[in-house]
């Protein structure tokens, strides 16, 4: 079995911080890019925010259109507080996947949303910020598709190297 592709776009983020923490759920979640357009985020980038260094191992890349930036054969997943879109929990997703993210102070254009080949939203009282939309989706994805084997060597491997804290048998 081929390994699902995932790649998370981002129209005009403004904070560093939020793709700072895109980032490092992208690397979390096995995440393939990062795409993201506007000018917003070059103008803050000098921010050092991407605290595990993922983009020494996913590309975090500016472009003009998020919709023709996805990869071949990918399905474009726009995820936004929107009228008739599909509940996260209902949602099965694609194998190769371009999730598209709107800006924290703003929405999603509908002529993005009528290219997306899925809409959906996280169901929530109020709206979530960019950054944890983002972990909810991916962490969404890898339970449902079933891409991460979890296991104590994967804990021991990915905790931080303080923490040495074990359940007792």
């Amino acid at each position: 079995m081929t390994k699902p592709n995932a790649t998370i776009g981002l129209i005009n983020p403004k904070s560093p911080t939020n793709v700072g923490a895109v980032m490092r759920a992208a690397g979390c979640f096995m995440a393939d890019a990062v795409n993201y357009t506007g000018q917003r985020y070059q103008r803050a980038a000098k921010f050092q925010t991407d605290t595990k260094n993922q983009t020494r191992h996913i590309p975090l890349t500016g472009v003009d259109c998020l919709v023709q930036a996805a990869p071949q054969n990918a399905k474009i997943i726009c995820v936004d507080l929107v009228e008739g879109a599909t509940p996260l929990p209902e949602f099965e997703h694609p194998e190769n996947a371009c999730y598209i993210f709107g800006p924290e102070d703003g929405t999603i254009e509908q002529q993005v949303i009528d290219q997306a080949d899925y809409v959906v939203y996280i169901p929530t009282q109020g709206c979530l910020n960019l950054a944890m939309s983002v972990n909810v989706v991916l962490y969404d994805r890898a339970s449902k598709l079933n891409t991460i084997e979890a296991s104590d060597e994967l804990v021991c491997n990915s905790r931080d190297r303080n923490n040495k804290v074990r359940v007792k048998s």
